[in-house]
């Protein structure tokens, strides 16, 4: 009996605090959006200038390939969230200021596709890779595709004897 009172106390407080966020959605997508950009950018800097040049095995791409890569998807869906068709600038750009300003540029431009998103707005409808999806679709996918990548790139800094933002517990 105790114990189901405390859950029904505890889906009381959940529930009273997704009534006080009219965005319930958008919200926690934004959250979510806004801890995985401070770790990408985190690992981007990192990685050692000459580590942008590094390959983890000779057939995958260099870490700086992967960052732009990051940059470059994240412009593509956040262009089409805002109905804009916005590009990276990283035509044969290969060193670590140049992949990060473009990766920066990316996340600023990304910003403004996650903090406009309203619930009322989240199934608005976009079209990806030729696909049609919702907006909250698009830019869970965009989360989704960070979180791969920054997975992904987590391997070429411990090969280089380096800890993962994420999984670094030294005291700051």
């Amino acid at each position: 009996m105790r114990g189901s009172i405390l859950f029904i106390a505890t889906l009381g407080y959940a529930g009273g605090l997704i009534a006080q966020n009219a965005n319930p959605l958008s919200s926690e997508l934004r959250q979510n959006y806004k801890q995985q950009k401070g770790a990408l950018l985190a690992e981007a800097d990192r990685m050692p200038d000459a580590g942008y040049a590094f390959k983890a095995t000779p057939d995958v791409g260099t870490f700086g390939s992967r960052m732009a890569h990051v940059a470059e998807a994240q412009f593509m869906i956040c262009s089409a969230v805002k109905g804009e068709s916005k590009k990276a600038d990283l035509a044969g750009k290969t060193s670590k200021p140049d992949i990060l300003a473009a990766l920066k540029a990316s996340f600023d431009y990304c910003d403004g596709a996650y903090d406009s998103l309203t619930d009322a707005h989240a199934t608005d409808p976009v079209t990806i890779f030729g696909e049609r999806q919702t907006k909250l679709s698009a830019l869970w996918g965009n989360l989704g595709h960070d979180e791969e990548m920054y997975g992904y790139m987590a391997v070429y800094l411990r090969l280089k004897g380096l800890v993962p933002p994420t999984s670094d517990r030294r005291p700051k």
